[in-house]
Order: C-alpha cells, then structure tokens, then sequence
C-alpha cells in the first residue's frame, strides 16, 4: 500500500491527511483485532484461527482494488485490518508453543525477516504490475492468490501443538514440556483472562516501549515512497528500488537481532532494545540531510537493519519470559500498542506535512524524537528474565 499509495493519492485527488487516513483506517482495525485474536488463539488454537485470518484479508486484499471511491477505501482497508489483526498473535503463539525458551529469540527472528525479504521483494513486484498492467489495482487483484495459497499451507502443515504434529520425537515433546516447569500429561494451554495479564507491569512497560517504536517506524514506512516522490522527485521505477532494497538489510537486521538476544545478550536482553532506537533516530536524521539518491539508499538499508535488529530483539524479551499459555494474549496486548501507533502515525505525519506546507522536516523531528523515547523508556526494563519475573510478581 505505501509503494502504490503516491498513485493512489493523485488517482482520488486525496491531500496529505486523507492519505494518511487511507493507511490508518488499516492499523486501526488492526490494533482492534490485537486483543480478541490473542483470546481466540489462546482458546482455539493457532490452526483455525490463522486459516480464517488470512482468508479474510486476502478477500479484502482484492476488495481494495475495487474501490471507487475514498469512502470506500476506507471502509476497505479497515475490514482488511481486522482480518491481518488476528494474524500476529498467531504467529507468536506457534513460537512460544513449538520452540524452549532459549531459542525463541532466534526462531522468531527467522520467521520476522521472512516478513522483511517478503517487504523487501513486494515493492518490485508492485512497481512491476502497476507499470506493466497499467495502474495500481492490478496490485490488489494479483495479491488476493498468494494470500490463499498461504492460508491452505497453514491449514495443511501448522498443527496447533508439537503433540499434535507427525513426526515429532518424544524427546523434543519432553523437553519443551520441562521448558515451561511442567510434567507429562498437564495442560499446555490454560485459560488466561484479559484482566489477570493487564496486571503485569512489565507487559505494560512493553506496550509503552512499542507503541513508540512503531510510531516511528510506521510513520516513516508508510510515508518514504511519497517522500521520494513528492520532495525528492523519484520517478516510479527508482522509488520502487530505493523503498525494496533497504528490506533486504531488514531481513539481515532482524535475524542478527534475534540470534544476539538468545546468544550474546541472554543474561540483559535489553541491551540491544536500548541501544538500537538511538542509532536508528541518528540514521534517521542522515537519512533526511542525504542529497544523493546513492546515499538515501545506504542510509535508508543501514536505518531498515537497525529497526528490524530492534523489532527481533524487543520481541525476544516476551518471548522468552511470558509463559506459553499467556503468549496469545500477552502478545495481543504488546501488537496492540505497537498498532494503535500505527493508526496514529500516518495522519499524524500528514498533520505535520500539511502544517509544514509541504515540507517534511517536522515531521522527520517528531519520529526521531519518538526512536530516542523508545530508548529512554527501555531503561526501564528488568535486566534479566529472573528481574522481570520478579518484577511481574512484585
């Protein structure tokens, strides 16, 4: 949506703030969906609950395509967000059920970065449809099919727990009950209410530390190919290059971040969470003052691999001290900081370009400044998981 959205804008005449409002209108029904798929997840089970979500958006997926009106792509995009809302927390569920804890930080990472190449090679193949199809629905209408075949390979392949799966060794069965304190028969999944997990202080500092994480990084996301085209005057072709190519330094990022938290950083796995947003608020502002379309690019890939080792890093530290019959919900909570940022942040830099007359340097100061919070805020953090359960029972 953020490659096609320059298109989309002069397609509809839409100003700065609509535009905005066209990406939020997706992340707020998606920091909405958060909490109630964490619950479905807990009690249903990742198999069912994954299936249906990535039906749902998939139909929406082609449904956006179709819209004829600004109206209309608002409505659109939020039953979108409601069905890739459910989504996450499924994702983090299969983490938390299927790998011990010292290694969650690194499965994790592998299956975020595939998120990241997945980003990195979409604006390729965006940039490729609208130009050889002759605009950006085409985007859309292509992009249902790859949504259903995933939704069939969850079906057929993603059982809800290891017990469930073929082939799994006693062994690894034993060690991964053992991992959570348990014994043999008991249950893996107890039921955990809304109530009990909002009373964990240490989830709520996660919720604060995420919500500015992803205003930055949401409201840099979504509004850089505009940016390129708008203020720098990209043409197409090199707004598709300069918005793909940084992904791929992502998906480096994101899996050096999950392997240094379990490796390097198992004893204070918030080192990294601390450190990585004030590097990327000063790649920021590099990013901003670069003049050449050679350095945009290698300040914009260095920035995507420090937000990316961040978001594995960060992600970690749930992972790796929340109990798996918490993780549904717990991490519904987390995403839904994280995403009501990602609901605010485009409007919210369409509010600071619009105030600015066009000009998006306010707009690059707010989102730095949100990176250098995010650090701050991190301080915070319990240095350890044995802290950090004490800290949840204090």
């Amino acid at each position: 949506m953020s490659v096609a959205l320059p298109y989309i804008k002069a397609d509809f005449k839409l100003s700065a703030i609509e535009s905005g409002m066209v990406i939020s209108a997706f992340f707020a029904a998606y920091s909405i969906a958060q909490i109630p798929g964490g619950l479905l997840v807990d009690y249903l089970g990742v198999r069912r609950v994954a299936t249906v979500a990535l039906v749902w958006w998939s139909m929406f997926t082609a449904i956006t395509g179709a819209a004829g009106s600004f109206v209309l792509m608002l409505v659109a995009r939020f039953f979108f967000g409601l069905g890739e809302g459910v989504y996450p927390t499924c994702a983090f569920k299969v983490m938390a059920v299927w790998f011990p804890k010292h290694s969650r930080g690194t499965a994790n990472a592998i299956m975020l970065s595939a998120s990241r190449l997945g980003q990195a090679i979409a604006p390729l193949v965006v940039v490729w449809i609208m130009a050889t199809m002759g605009g950006w629905r085409h985007v859309f209408y292509i992009l249902f099919i790859p949504g259903l075949i995933a939704a069939a390979l969850f079906w057929f392949f993603v059982p809800n727990t290891p017990a469930e799966g073929r082939g799994v060794p006693p062994a690894e069965l034993k060690e991964l009950i053992e991992d959570e304190g348990g014994v043999k028969g008991e249950s893996a999944d107890k039921a955990v209410s809304l109530w009990a997990a909002l009373q964990d202080t240490a989830l709520l500092r996660y919720v604060l530390i995420y919500f500015l994480f992803d205003f930055a990084y949401w409201g840099f996301l979504t509004w850089f190919p505009t940016y390129l085209v708008e203020e720098r005057g990209f043409s197409m072709i090199q707004m598709g290059i300069a918005a793909s190519l940084p992904f791929f330094a992502g998906t480096v990022g994101c899996l050096l971040g999950g392997w240094a938290s379990d490796r390097l950083f198992g004893e204070n796995r918030r080192v990294p969470v601390i450190v990585l947003p004030v590097v990327s608020a000063v790649v920021l502002y590099l990013t901003y003052i670069s003049s050449s379309l050679v350095m945009i690019i290698i300040a914009q890939s260095v920035l995507n691999f420090a937000l990316n080792m961040f978001s594995s890093s960060f992600w970690a530290l749930p992972l790796s001290s929340i109990p798996k019959e918490k993780m549904g919900i717990s991490s519904g909570i987390i995403n839904t900081g994280g995403q009501l940022a990602g609901a605010l942040a485009p409007v919210a830099v369409g509010i600071l370009i619009t105030l600015g007359k066009g000009n998006y340097a306010l707009s690059f100061g707010v989102l730095i400044a949100s990176l250098v919070l995010t650090g701050l805020v991190a301080l915070n953090l319990p240095r350890s998981q044995h802290s950090r359960q004490n800290a949840t029972h204090a």
